[in-house]
């Protein structure tokens, strides 16, 4: 191989430099310079390697000195740099010395180079990015900062499929169309998908028994793979953290990501005792730069919260260039820093084929791959009875959905027939904002309307929350796409002549888009539906900050969206699954206010407050047979847990705990507990030093007595009126 020295433009006197691959010293490069080394002086083709982050170059076309940092963001997607994109071989022709001095040329890295290089080229016609790379100070002036932009972009070009000139190109041809007001369903006539609607208190309500899709569920459960998408702080909430960190309630003070985690283990548990077999099911977490290290913390903290480490995998997402105009000019954070920010969650599905876990998956012979967001706590309830209609359907996608009220602002999953090519018809998730346009521009021009019968809008309200049959998805995933999902710009202008923001926007990506690359690669073929449940059962994120929430509330709006409501209403529901299962209790209504009190402003339920930990029960039919009998007064709290435990005639006023581990048969029967219970008290107005979990609440939790039994041996027990524990074998 050779290697040359670049020929400085002129500008710069002679300054000392250092070659990070020798320890000579140089004072001035007055010729060419060849050097003939070996061939086994260099990696062979098939090697591959990070570039450092503190000296960005091997080779001696830039000569910065490895104490100047750079900024690095990953490398793509999150993946180690191939040995292609490293710079050893050749220097970039440096740009008119009118555009950027010869002096500050020198001062960058090649990958520095050729990435400012290639703004500049691209950027000929147009002249957006003119504010980036022009105008710099003399060489010796913020020399730091020069290189740590050019870093950036280098970073930003090969974290982006295509690079950086193919974001900006994407970016001016969709702000032109939203500049224009097209419309990007023009041609294309909405009508209401196919799907099933189940009901977990009346089969009637259901176009499916739920207890027949939660059966079919089970059978196929061993032979999925989880993904959680967390890619947000808690910044929404009020909360610095990650959301995965937070409780999600008061009573068992189980963090998301533990939760998320139990109820894993609660599947293979149900698969092994089906299959008799050991069942291990993966789990994916998509992370983003501001989550990813505290995620891992979490895990490791918390001994990954009883999973194996090699069932968990953490991918990281990057971030996007943000935009403050128009024309796509890259908005500064600084002088010399481009402002960046996330990109979507729709990078989960080409994260997932960069990484090699689909390929894997389908090497075991997984079948489904369940996607998750991070803080809605009942949506998991929901998952076997979905994986069932999955089976039922031959469903490749099937997204879960809740009734939707006319004009809500939700997303919609529609079906979308286009007028002249069948091909292009698909099933796809439509937001609000475009809904009513598109329904007022077909039929009778009537719009988002509710149904008569229902009350509810005929389109089903998209949760997120996504079930794909893995051959069809690891097929569309290996077509020309590679995962990435189609981008849109919502930029919100300053005025009328729709060239100026009121603040940068970013393209953006949506993982439910995903049928768009159904569509490409399957065709008519690709079978696309819903499965619909109840609110109560299945959805109430935490999302909003609690001043947001109140607002809401006094908007008249019922879904606060706030940690107080998404933890009452997993009270509530638990409430609605025991009283079916016959115990006497009082039960809240999201919807009626005379069933709820306000907390901190938030209408929640005033008890009881009921944790069935995934260890007890998950299925409908699991709770009819482990809980049956008694009655719990509304000031109660109750946590059950225990694969073996069973509890009949209950009598609670107060706080019980009951914890059996795997192997302990419990038979709970005639048990009467009183005491002073758990309460809820209000943070005082003006209180100082309130820590952030407990002010996003307005709340705390005040554990005054309770009655506890945890039961660690293996064995038979049996436990009477009085709370003592019988051993039976």
């Amino acid at each position: 191989h050779t290697l040359s020295a670049p020929i400085d433009p002129p500008a710069p006197p002679p300054r000392p430099f250092y070659n990070k691959n020798t320890t000579m010293k140089f004072s001035n490069v007055t010729s060419l310079l060849i050097i003939l080394l070996s061939s086994s002086s260099f990696p062979s083709p098939s090697s591959s390697f990070a570039l450092s982050s503190s000296s960005p170059s091997s080779s001696s076309c830039g000569k910065t000195p490895s104490s100047i940092p750079s900024r690095r963001i990953a490398a793509p997607f999150g993946l180690p740099l191939a040995a292609a994109s490293s710079s050893t071989t050749s220097c970039v022709e440096a740009p008119s010395t009118d555009v950027v001095s010869g002096g500050n040329w020198g001062l960058l890295s090649e990958r520095g180079q050729r990435a400012l290089a290639d703004l500049i080229n691209g950027d000929a016609e147009v002249g957006a990015q003119r504010h980036v790379y022009g105008d710099w100070p003399e060489a010796g002036v913020q020399d730091e900062e020069k290189v740590g932009l050019a870093e950036q972009l280098a970073d930003l070009n090969e974290s982006y499929p295509g690079g950086l000139e193919a974001y900006l190109s994407k970016a001016r041809s969709l702000l032109s169309s939203s500049a224009a007001g097209l419309n990007p369903f023009d041609g294309f006539t909405a009508s209401i998908p196919t799907g099933e609607i189940l009901n977990y208190e009346d089969d009637a309500k259901g176009t499916m028994p739920f207890s027949e899709a939660e059966e079919l569920g089970l059978e196929s459960v061993s032979r999925v793979a989880f993904v959680l998408v967390a890619g947000g702080l808690g910044e929404r909430l009020g909360y610095s953290g990650i959301k995965l960190g937070l409780e999600t309630n008061l009573v068992s003070e189980v963090v998301y990501l533990q939760m998320y985690v139990k109820y894993i283990q609660a599947f293979e548990r149900m698969s092994e005792v089906r299959l008799g077999e050991k069942v291990k099911i993966p789990l994916v977490i998509m992370t983003s730069g501001d989550t990813d290290p505290l995620t891992r913390e979490l895990l490791k903290e918390n001994d990954y919260f009883g999973m194996d480490e090699s069932q968990i995998k953490v991918i990281k997402q990057d971030k996007v260039p943000a935009l403050k105009d128009a024309s796509a000019g890259l908005s500064l954070k600084s002088r010399f820093e481009v402002e960046t920010k996330p990109h979507g969650h729709g990078d989960v599905h080409h994260l997932l084929w960069k990484s090699g876990l689909v390929d894997e998956w389908e090497s075991e012979g997984r079948e489904y791959v369940v996607f998750l967001q991070d803080t809605n706590a009942l949506i998991i309830n929901s998952v076997l009875a979905t994986l069932g209609v999955s089976r039922k359907r031959g469903f490749h996608m099937n997204t879960i959905c809740i009734p939707r009220l006319a004009g809500e602002a939700a997303g919609a999953i529609a079906r979308l027939d286009h007028e002249s090519d069948p091909e292009k018809s698909l099933v796809i998730n439509v937001e609000y904002n475009q809904l009513d346009p598109l329904l007022r521009s077909q039929g009778d021009g009537a719009g988002d309307i509710p149904d008569p019968k229902t009350g509810y809008s005929p389109y089903p309200g998209n949760s997120n929350i996504l079930v794909m049959e893995l051959t069809s998805y690891a097929k569309t995933l290996r077509g020309e796409d590679k995962g990435v999902v189609d981008e849109f710009v919502n930029p919100k202008y300053k005025d009328d002549t729709r060239t100026e923001f009121k603040k940068p926007t970013r393209l953006e990506c949506m993982m439910q888009d995903f049928p768009k690359l159904l569509q490409k690669e399957m065709g008519s073929e690709a079978n696309v539906g819903f499965t619909m449940f109840d609110r109560w059962f299945t959805f109430s994120p935490a999302k909003n900050s609690l001043e947001a929430g109140i607002d809401s509330v006094k908007a008249g709006r019922t879904d606060a969206g706030t940690m107080s409501s998404a933890e009452s209403d997993k009270y509530i529901q638990n409430q609605r699954k025991l009283a079916r299962a016959g115990v006497k209790l009082p039960v809240s209504d999201c919807d009626d206010d005379t069933t709820l009190v306000s907390l901190a402003g938030i209408p929640v339920t005033p008890g009881p407050r009921i944790i069935l930990c995934p260890g007890f029960a998950m299925t409908q039919s699991q709770i009819t047979e482990k809980i049956s009998g008694g009655e719990i007064t509304s000031r109660s709290s109750l946590i059950l847990e225990g694969d073996g435990l069973k509890v009949k005639n209950l009598s609670l006023d107060g706080a019980l705990v009951i914890r059996a581990k795997d192997g302990c048969d419990v038979q709970v029967d005639g048990l009467v507990v009183s005491n002073k219970g758990w309460e809820v008290v209000e943070v005082e107005e003006g209180e100082e030093g309130v820590p952030e979990e407990v002010a996003i609440r307005g709340y705390r939790m005040i554990k005054h007595e309770a009655m506890e039994i945890h039961i660690t041996e293996p064995g038979k027990y049996k436990i009477g009126k009085e709370g003592i524990v019988e051993r039976l074998d």
